[in-house]
């Protein structure tokens, strides 16, 4: 790790909130912490879905988190044993995660959209013992040999019915299988491609989130409690969804206007007609609201919208720009967080409640007990302000690991209990944190991670492909793409559209290959490594495509 020197000069740069620390219970479960002072506000809306008019209230959530973790232990779930849910937003997700870590038990979000084999990957590796889907999904998990939990009123055979459950649930007596649950135990178990590829379980205790949480919301004052109506797009089984949406609106008694999926009309009709004024969306999303002529349609002096929140993916300033425009008044907020640090990491202030904005284009400030600091990829060593290095991240808000993968552990966290992002960024003399690379390969579709080492292993499982790598493209709409090289066997017959759909035969739509051509070889260093910029370069130059432009493809 260097020399004595390297240390003391690794330390000089360590960076800290300009805001002070913030006092983080050690008592309270993540379920606890956020439903505090949930029946001072039984009546209020928690969750109304933006379609169905499906509402919950604060008192209908804290009585159904509790019955569902009794029927969760009348059915022999115990401390540390994990649960899948894999369902589009709705109404109930709330409740079903925090029942589940109520029992004691572990919370795992699914993709919903996810192909069937990614479905079976994340509950055979979670080891999952019992699954909470609906009748659309759970043809994805019906050959898993694992229990589930049917919502909805559709009923299938063999499985549990939801409302049936709680209902039971009121009459059973599980006292005596009550664990006490602890800070330092798991509550969440979401699957990310982190900083070094293919999809892992991160380990996140209750201490992680409530820490995280207590960070990002030091700027809520009480005259803000009860009084913010959050849009609930991203979906819940993202970090995002799960803590900066769910959670932090329970904790603040707020309303989450839950949407399934996104279409603009629905979007702008929800903002509209539910009054939001918070509404966290990911690039592509506020595109269309620039571009999209759907948007002429909506009289947007109706809008109750105070800010935005920019997530999951680069904001270009562009696009930024063009937003002000159209939308004078609302505020643009980034933010910049993993979900191997529980949640939001870096985020800009909101001047209406008396912070002061970040600078425009940059994600942020450093939360209040949180030390960052941008290292020298080659070197290891910690740089001064302005000096762009990896960003990496300490405080109680680091996972406890990947599970079962000690190794990739080691390769994030290191001896010291840095969490090493993967990203490239750097602090200037106001304290704004600027992003401005990544050194993880993975592809950002619309918010979504695609991990190009999954789509490689794919395309390499074709018995005509000798060889694959795969870049992301900018794209306008999208973010990028995902866009493949394919060396194909001569004695081949396929095409490339063949190849394509192969891997769209396999996978979630997001992560499907939108580019691929047929080459001779694919380059590599000397180490044998991909050479993915010469490669991203060519296949740019291939499409005529200037730097800056974006290509038009398949999205």
């Amino acid at each position: 790790m260097g020399t004595v020197a390297q240390s003391l000069k690794q330390d000089e740069h360590i960076f800290r909130s300009k805001y002070p620390a913030i006092q983080v219970p050690d008592d309270l479960t993540l379920p606890e912490f956020v439903l505090q002072n949930a029946e001072a506000h039984s009546d209020k809306v928690a969750f109304v879905e933006a379609v169905t008019g499906k509402r919950y209230t604060y008192g209908q959530v804290s009585r159904d988190v509790k019955r569902f973790a009794n029927a969760l232990r009348s059915l022999g779930i115990r401390k540390g044993r994990v649960v899948v849910v894999i369902l589009p937003n709705v109404a109930e997700y709330a409740i079903l995660a925090l029942g589940i870590m109520s029992a004691g038990g572990v919370f795992s979000g699914a993709n919903p959209s996810a192909h069937e084999s990614e479905v079976k990957k994340q509950v055979e590796t979670s080891e999952a013992k019992l699954i909470v889907t609906d009748a659309s999904t759970f043809n994805k998990v019906k050959g898993l040999d694992v229990p589930a939990i049917l919502l909805g009123e559709e009923r299938v055979e063999g499985t549990i019915q939801f409302d049936e459950l709680l209902e039971a649930a009121e009459r059973a007596n599980t006292d005596h299988v009550k664990e006490k649950i602890l800070q330092t135990d798991l509550c969440a178990l979401p699957f990310s491609s982190g900083t070094t590829g293919l999809s892992k379980g991160v380990m996140l205790t209750h201490r992680n989130i409530v820490a995280n949480l207590s960070s990002s919301l030091f700027s809520v004052g009480p005259d803000m409690i009860g009084k913010v109506t959050i849009l609930g797009l991203i979906p819940f089984f993202h970090i995002y969804g799960l803590v900066g949406i769910c959670c932090a609106t329970i904790k603040n008694k707020g309303t989450v206007v839950v949407m399934p999926r996104y279409e603009l009309r629905a979007l702008l009709n929800a903002l509209i007609v539910h009054e939001v004024n918070f509404a966290p969306i990911v690039p592509p999303v506020i595109l269309a609201l620039v571009k999209n002529p759907i948007v002429d349609e909506f009289d947007l002096r109706k809008l109750k919208l105070n800010s935005i929140m920019s997530a999951a993916a680069p904001l270009a300033p562009e696009t930024l720009s063009e937003f002000h425009r159209k939308f004078p008044g609302v505020e643009v907020l980034e933010a910049y967080g993993m979900t191997e640090h529980s949640c939001i990491t870096i985020t800009h202030g909101d001047p209406r409640k008396g912070h002061q904005t970040a600078k425009k284009n940059s994600v942020g400030f450093i939360l209040p007990n949180l030390e960052v600091k941008f290292v020298d990829p080659e070197t290891g060593l910690s740089l001064p302000k302005n000096t762009p290095g990896e960003i990496c991240v300490r405080s109680q808000c680091v996972m406890k690991g990947y599970y079962k993968n000690q190794y990739e552990t080691d390769l994030t966290i290191d001896k010291a209990g840095w969490l090493h992002s993967g990203d490239i960024g750097y602090i200037d003399d106001d304290g704004d944190v600027f992003i401005v690379d990544r050194i993880k390969e993975l592809i950002k579709y619309k918010g979504f991670q695609v991990a190009p080492a999954e789509l490689e292993g794919i395309l390499l499982s074709h018995s005509s492909v000798d060889d694959a790598a795969v870049v992301g493209l900018a794209d306008e709409e999208a973010g990028e793409v995902p866009a493949a090289w394919v060396v194909i066997n001569p004695a081949a017959k396929e095409r490339e559209q063949d190849i394509m759909n192969y891997v769209a035969s396999n996978v979630a739509n997001y992560k499907r290959v939108r580019v691929l051509q047929f080459v001779d070889s694919i380059p590599k260093s000397s180490s044998g490594k991909t050479m993915r910029r010469l490669i991203k370069d060519k296949m740019m130059e291939s499409l005529k495509i200037k730097t800056n432009a974006s290509p038009k493809m398949q999205i």
